[in-house]
């Protein structure tokens, strides 16, 4: 298969992988970003010591063990089976990428859990609120109440948005099945082992640097996607790209903080402030220059991020098309260079 028919069959996939999460979304069982986890657990058993290097092995190893089994998996895939510029060969390429998309992307699944906290708010059931959050996140639940909740939901489905779908749809589309399961990888690892608590501090800086080098496309698409779908939820895409200029790069993190002013921008509200985690508070910078989010707003962040969500599928969809458009002439240019 050239890189053309490959390039569309991986857009395909992408928008197949796409069109499963939004169907199933995350299995309660048997998923394998699940069984990744299980095994980065009984892993660190061995691995943890509280030092850099030990983090950086243990990190090594699991991801490398992912984008390598998956990468032998799909060339043999092409040598064998789907070999050929063939109906088969096409089909083969689209499965296995539609396949390593679904597992790699949580963005329904998120919505979900947003719309679930928004209707606790909404009823005031700050305790079953409590018990929800962490599924997005890692605060202290006990530290919350119900203007606690709204601001960690805005902010944690702002950033996961990233995480759980821009990124692995970017990756997908650059790198295939591989790219998108060792994406899922990183992000596992940094959300297990890349805290600043005494634990984690050394053992997971390799995760949780890793994790900041491959966000930082996805996280600016986010940003861009969040200014362009701004109206959706009544807000200003220029007021959502002057706070990701002006208030992003005050963030700790290089990536989160793009996804969060954005959205904050695009929302209308303010983000920041006195963040209690288990292993102690931080105090974020302001993002935005609105009101604090209402439980109003619980609703409106989940509307964003399925709008991001849909722009991020078919941006990917394209953008695999192009690479493989691209390849294919640099291959032609290659052969008449050769000739």
């Amino acid at each position: 298969m050239n890189f053309n028919g490959r390039a569309t069959a991986r857009a395909a996939g992408i928008l197949l992988g796409y069109a499963a999460d939004r169907a199933v979304a995350d299995p309660v069982r048997w998923h394998p970003v699940a069984g990744f986890g299980q095994a980065a657990a009984l892993l660190e058993r061995r691995t943890y010591s509280d030092h850099r290097p030990a983090g950086v092995v243990h990190t090594a190893v699991l991801v490398g063990a992912v984008t390598g089994v998956t990468l032998v998996a799909v060339r043999f895939g092409r040598g064998r089976a789907w070999a050929g510029e063939t109906a088969l060969g096409w089909a083969g390429e689209t499965a296995i990428t539609a396949a390593a998309t679904w597992t790699a992307l949580g963005g329904t699944s998120l919505v979900r859990v947003g719309s679930d906290m928004a209707a606790r708010v909404e009823g005031g059931d700050l305790a079953a609120a409590r018990a929800l959050i962490p599924s997005l996140c890692g605060r202290d639940p006990d530290s919350l109440d119900a203007e606690g909740l709204t601001r960690a939901t805005v902010e944690s489905v702002a950033e996961n948005t990233s995480d759980a779908t821009v990124g692995p749809l970017f990756w997908v589309a650059v790198a295939g099945a591989p790219g998108a399961l060792g994406y899922r990888a990183i992000n596992t690892l940094d959300a297990m082992i890349g805290y600043r608590s005494e634990r984690y501090l050394r053992f997971g800086w390799a995760a949780a640097r890793l994790d900041d080098l491959v966000n930082l496309a996805p996280a600016r698409l986010t940003g861009l996607l969040a200014v362009l779908t701004a109206p959706v939820v009544g807000g200003s895409p220029a007021a959502a790209a002057a706070a990701w200029r002006r208030d992003a790069a005050a963030h700790p993190s290089p990536n989160a903080g793009v996804a969060e002013a954005s959205m904050a921008g695009a929302l209308g509200v303010r983000l920041g402030g006195r963040t209690e985690y288990p292993h102690g508070i931080e105090e974020r910078p302001t993002l935005g220059d609105g009101p604090p989010p209402a439980t109003a707003d619980l609703r409106r962040v989940v509307r964003l991020s399925s709008a991001v969500q849909i722009g991020a599928a078919l941006g990917s969809a394209a953008l695999a098309v192009a690479i493989g458009e691209l390849r294919l002439r640099r291959g032609h240019r290659r052969g008449l260079r050769l000739r």
